[in-house]
């Protein structure tokens, strides 16, 4: 049993750390594998090539990455920049910027864990083009790379996608992963995200997967029982800096990470996947590390990691499960996907 505090360096906030408390009674609700055969296309997809979406558009034909802009984006280039002053101590500001769509396949039955490696690839470097574009706009300070999968993480249509959000303002994690680590590089000279890698490399429990270039691991600190860091090696603000060898080692170690979740329950593993990114206003950001944070819901086959009073009350997480217990597991597993396996 662990009854401890961790802190997270990058948050800089604690995490407790209760590893018996994943075998409590449970009589509440729980999650059914929503895990069915679907087909490859789907005539009423709004994401499937050809088809017409809600807006009245229609996708193209496409047979590979496909990038449009979102019918319904949290963000606009047409919000209004003259907004009435809120009273007392209230503020407000305009939330401009662009919303965008990324289809990773026209196959509507993958999943990004099932992605060919080329087409892990060129994904990647669809989104590099991306974060090269969208980041050059003088009104663009942050792009946001996410993907929102399974049910249980609100996702409506199945068909794997991701979205971007290019804004006029930097979304509060990043902005305080960007003090944390500008902060330790001016304070210890050293930059704060290699001092994780390397300790994580030296205590060797928590890895999940590695290459020259690149590498995945529960954090000692982790907030989630599966939540997973896949970050290259080396240090740059961004995944449109890693050349084409880094790009390479970075894709095999995501993909073989998203195997081992999906193969530790053989289920489709739902999660919130989010490309941590420098934040594209222009300053330096020294320190900076790009990396992918992976936080899956499930604590255990259909039971939630449920955020409740320390939490949302309290302000501090409460991982329910040991990392170094969790990383076992996902190094147990075999790394073909088990859909593939013979």
């Amino acid at each position: 049993m662990i009854w401890e505090q961790r802190w997270h360096p990058l948050r800089r906030e604690w995490v407790v750390v209760s590893s018996h408390r994943n075998e409590r009674p449970w009589q509440g609700a729980r999650v059914a594998d929503a895990a069915s055969a679907l087909p490859q296309y789907v005539p009423d997809c709004y994401l499937c090539p050809g088809n017409i979406r809600s807006s009245g558009r229609r996708n193209d034909r496409y047979s590979g990455v496909f990038v449009f802009d979102n019918d319904h984006p949290c963000v606009s280039p047409e919000a209004p920049t003259e907004l009435a002053a809120p009273p007392g101590i209230y503020r407000n500001g305009p939330a401009s910027g662009c919303a965008r769509v990324v289809c990773f396949t026209p196959r509507h039955d993958l999943t990004l864990a099932q992605l060919p490696a080329v087409e892990m690839v060129r994904l990647l470097e669809v989104l590099q083009a991306q974060y090269r574009e969208l980041g050059s706009r003088d009104e663009v300070r942050h792009v946001l790379v996410f993907e929102n999968k399974g049910e249980v993480v609100g996702v409506s249509n199945p068909h794997p996608h991701c979205q971007i959000y290019a804004t006029n303002f930097v979304f509060k994690t990043i902005e305080l992963e960007a003090e944390a680590q500008a902060a330790h590089l001016a304070e210890h000279g050293r930059s704060l995200f290699q001092e994780i890698l390397a300790a994580e490399e030296a205590d060797g429990r928590r890895l999940l997967v590695r290459r020259d270039q690149a590498l995945s691991f529960i954090p000692y600190f982790a907030r989630y029982p599966y939540e997973t860091f896949v970050a290259p090696r080396a240090t740059h603000p961004s995944l449109a800096h890693l050349s084409a060898a880094e790009l390479a080692d970075f894709a095999a170690v995501l993909r073989e990470t998203l195997i081992r979740l999906d193969n530790l329950w053989r289920l489709s593993f739902p999660y919130v996947m989010v490309l941590h990114q420098a934040p594209t206003d222009g300053s330096p950001y020294p320190g900076f590390h790009f990396h992918i944070q992976i936080h899956p819901p499930l604590r255990k086959p259909g039971l939630l990691k449920h955020l409740a009073g320390p939490e949302i009350g309290g302000g501090n997480f409460l991982n329910d499960a040991a990392p170094e217990e969790k990383a076992a597991e996902l190094q147990a597993v075999a790394n073909v996907h088990y859909t593939q396996a013979g």
